[in-house]
């Protein structure tokens, strides 16, 4: 009997070669054959699951991102229930900043593929900001719940601040790749913003609300 084929599985294990190309050699230097080489399958088998080098690179960063929401899950599991807006953004930001290996590189190839995006229209057509546009409105409705239960200043609008915290953490996640400050200072800064959209007290939570 043939020998069944996981499809989604050749997929990933694909995907998963174009991430450690990119981020050991640099995304502008990808190539199909390359990627073929890393997964230590055929060029042809690439080109079947990705028709395009844009198409899988794509993919590459679709899995970089559910790779990273599920490393937060496990965050959360790890706390204490009820969990409390403040502590879900506090394991939020502890996953963005490129401080391991797996969150540096979802954070170094979904910068490249951003820089890259800009001048090739192959990539600028994927919607790559799709994900980043997700997560905004999860971290908005995140907020909206910690406002109904009185966690968050009701005079505070919670788009404008997941806004906010995900553009303050894409920033302070760049310094760190680059060497402009440490991740505990990164960290500092973050924690600093979450004591002003929050409210500071002794346990670093927002008040006992609940975000589920």
């Amino acid at each position: 009997m043939p020998k069944r084929v996981d499809h989604a599985q050749r997929r990933a294990h694909i995907a998963d070669a174009l991430a450690r190309v990119a981020a050991r050699e640099g995304l502008h230097t990808v190539t199909l054959r390359g990627v073929a080489a890393e997964a230590g399958v055929s060029l042809n088998l690439v080109q079947h699951y990705f028709g395009t080098k844009a198409e899988l690179m794509h993919a590459a960063l679709l899995r970089l991102e559910r790779l990273s929401h599920e490393r937060w899950s496990a965050r959360l599991a790890q706390l204490p229930r009820p969990v409390t807006p403040r502590a879900l953004f506090e394991a939020f930001l502890a996953e963005a900043l490129p401080t391991d290996g797996p969150s540096r590189d979802f954070h170094l190839v979904w910068t490249a593929y951003a820089t890259l995006a800009m001048t090739d229209p192959e990539l600028a057509a994927q919607p790559f900001v799709e994900g980043p546009d997700r997560l905004e409105r999860q971290l908005a409705e995140v907020l909206r719940r910690a406002q109904r239960d009185g966690a968050l200043d009701p005079r505070r609008d919670p788009a404008a601040e997941a806004a906010r915290l995900l553009t303050l953490s894409h920033g302070l996640g760049t310094s760190v790749l680059v060497g402009q400050r440490s991740p505990d200072a990164a960290h500092a800064l973050l924690h600093a913003h979450l004591d002003e959209v929050f409210g500071a007290d002794e346990t670093g939570g927002a008040h006992g609300a609940s975000s589920e």
